[in-house]
């Protein structure tokens, strides 16, 4: 049996089913707690983006990590009252721009490495090659998700 989906692609039910699994598996870990963490997931997500991208407003936060405009709000607030991230003008600009405290950056890289040891225990287990190549599908994946929600939206 297939599945049939718009323009005319299909993809076989147990695929579908199969990776619907694993989206779901993945997708939970986005909850996932590290034992010694500081922060939340949304404000190690928050700050992830400001400390590894650089600063952002409210509008360019909700952009880059999918968000609602409302949600960000609530979280950015949200790490503004525990002191991790500040709002500042930028001159030329009307809207403000966000960046880490310097607490709220050790903060991260604190928690930042809690997970990379975790991450970095998978990668070496799969192996140099796997784990290039993980990447390099995963990269694939993405982009072709971003195509095809692009095409959703014209």
């Amino acid at each position: 049996m297939r599945h049939d989906a718009t323009v005319g692609a299909s993809v076989d039910d147990d695929l579908m089913l199969a990776f619907g699994a694993e989206l779901i598996r993945i997708s939970g870990r986005r909850a996932t707690t590290y034992p010694g963490s500081v922060l939340d997931n949304s404000a190690f997500r928050i700050l992830w983006m400001l400390v590894e991208a650089g600063p952002r407003t409210l509008g360019e936060l909700a952009v880059d990590l999918q968000l609602e405009q409302s949600t960000i709000n609530r979280q950015v607030n949200a790490a503004i009252q525990h002191g991790l991230v500040e709002r500042y003008a930028v001159e030329g600009r009307t809207s403000r721009s966000l960046r880490p405290t310097p607490g709220g950056e050790e903060a991260y890289r604190h928690d930042r490495g809690l997970r990379a040891a975790v991450y970095a225990e998978v990668l070496t287990e799969l192996g140099a090659a796997r784990a290039h190549e993980l990447v390099q599908r995963m990269r694939e994946f993405n982009d072709a998700l971003d195509r095809a929600h692009a095409r959703t939206r014209d």
